[in-house]
């Protein structure tokens, strides 16, 4: 059996080790209140809804791709849960609604980076005119049937083309999504009559499992623990890692490469609105300018975590180490008492110094 490099090595445990290295720093210059359970609780409380995006993000990544529509989605997602449960609908059918809106979005999304700019306007022009009609649910529902009837009778393919670079693309999804967000409320936040078990995601009960942690923490390692064995073990995971390391090489190799983005950029983005429930759970509101700046926190997490913004590596584990990482730091400056600014010097200074050594990696390979 061929023996591990050094290289490899260290992108697998390099992140742990920073992990390990930033918790006894600051155990050691923040006294016993920072090493306490309720502490590192708190910790991984804080990194529910930052990590639980970054799990989806690190597809994206992984595939070449970039999402600078992340805070946005959860932004969108609480509105469209809070409007849902105001007026009425239970807290699963809202819940639903929601994920189900940011899935949308993230097919929205793939539609126009794979270049079918002419399916995109026409899908945009029949849910508004649906949600006009019938209202979001059954918006969201005749959307999602006639993007999947487009890619499985090919007519997508019968369409004029025009790829976009997913930045410009996510860019651009940023800010709409954000104004569709205010636009929801009236530029004002929603407040719901009753959150239902969606209350009680970002709070640990008094007895049982979710004592130990609350349910959101259980939400991401459960969703870690599944994209990390769909990137472990199936062919999509293996098609995903072929198209970040080479667009043309997996294309002639005979990967479907247009639905290979379609499909990580709908399950990723999904991701955004599973944590836009637990930002929900954790406001108690619908709120139209929360999650600013989660775009750059997100993307930090998952190249702290050891990915490649040139696209094929990467790895969940990783990301959360990433993510927790950030969450430590951020948390060790409070307890120093140390003003908000410090912490975002020290949090930029970690993503430069993680993004030299992935280009160092690099050029040393």
């Amino acid at each position: 059996m061929k023996r591990p490099d050094a290289a490899a090595l260290w992108r697998a445990a390099g992140p742990l080790v920073g992990l390990v290295f930033v918790w006894v720093l600051f155990r050691a210059l923040a006294g016993t209140d920072f090493g306490t359970w309720e502490n590192q609780r708190l910790m991984l409380l804080q990194t529910a809804v930052v990590g639980t995006a970054a799990v989806g993000a690190t597809l994206i990544i992984i595939g070449a791709g970039i999402d600078l529509s992340v805070g946005s989605t959860i932004a969108l997602t609480t509105m469209v849960v809070a409007l849902l449960l105001r007026e009425g609908h239970g807290p699963a059918l809202a819940a639903a609604g929601g994920v189900g809106t940011a899935a949308l979005v993230g097919v929205a999304i793939g539609t126009l980076v794979i270049g079918h700019v002419v399916l995109f306007a026409v899908l945009v022009a029949v849910g508004a005119l649906v949600w006009s009609l019938a209202g979001p649910a059954a918006a969201l529902g005749v959307v999602l049937v006639l993007a999947a009837l487009a890619q499985r009778t090919h007519v997508a393919r019968a369409l004029p083309r025009l790829e976009l670079s997913p930045f410009i693309v996510t860019l651009g999804m940023w800010g709409a999504l954000r104004g569709l967000a205010k636009g929801l409320g009236d530029n004002q936040p929603i407040y719901p009559d009753d959150l239902g078990w969606l209350a009680e995601l970002m709070i640990p009960a008094r007895s049982g499992l979710f004592s130990v942690l609350a349910p959101g923490v259980w939400i991401l390692i459960a969703l870690a623990l599944a994209f990390g064995a769909l990137l472990r073990f199936s062919v999509f995971g293996r098609h995903l890692f072929a198209v970040g390391s080479s667009e043309e090489t997996a294309r002639l190799c005979g990967v479907r490469v247009e639905r290979v983005k379609l499909v990580t950029y709908g399950l990723a983005i999904a991701c955004a609105g599973v944590a836009g429930l637990l930002q929900l759970s954790y406001l108690s509101m619908g709120d139209p300018t929360t999650a600013l700046g989660y775009e750059l926190k997100v993307i930090a997490a998952v190249v702290i975590g050891g990915a490649s913004l040139s696209g094929g590596e990467g790895s969940i584990q990783g990301t959360l180490i990433g993510a927790l990482i950030m969450v430590v730091v951020d948390n060790g400056c409070t307890k120093l008492g140390l003003d908000n600014w410090v912490q975002e010097v020290v949090t930029g200074g970690i993503i430069l110094v993680a993004v030299a050594l992935d280009r160092l990696r690099h050029r040393g390979s």
